[in-house]
């Protein structure tokens, strides 16, 4: 099995308060090395870069996920629903965009 290193070792000092962030390796099958390279060069990039920015898109889009389901929460707890129908045609013209 390959193995893609990112190499980030340092100490941050924020407030008097020391955060390490220390060497993060990701390993991946040959195959998966290979179609990463393959990607990688058809964006006019490299792999590290390539798998670095597919990280950062998806802690994005977890930390809008996450605030999404919050603001749903707080809605039902307002006791802000909507009908079964209005869901299911929201749903439907969703999908036909």
């Amino acid at each position: 099995m390959g193995r893609l290193s990112f190499r980030n070792r340092r100490c941050v000092a924020q407030s008097q308060i020391f955060v390490y962030l220390w060497n993060m390796e990701v390993h991946f099958t040959p195959e998966q090395e290979a179609q990463l390279a393959q990607i990688a060069t058809k964006s006019g990039t490299d792999t590290e870069r390539l798998v670095k920015d597919a990280a950062l898109r998806l802690l994005d889009e977890d930390a809008r996920f996450r605030a999404a389901v919050r603001v749903g929460i707080e809605q039902a707890d307002l006791g802000l629903f909507i009908e079964e129908e209005e869901m299911d045609e929201r749903f439907e013209r969703m999908l036909r965009s």
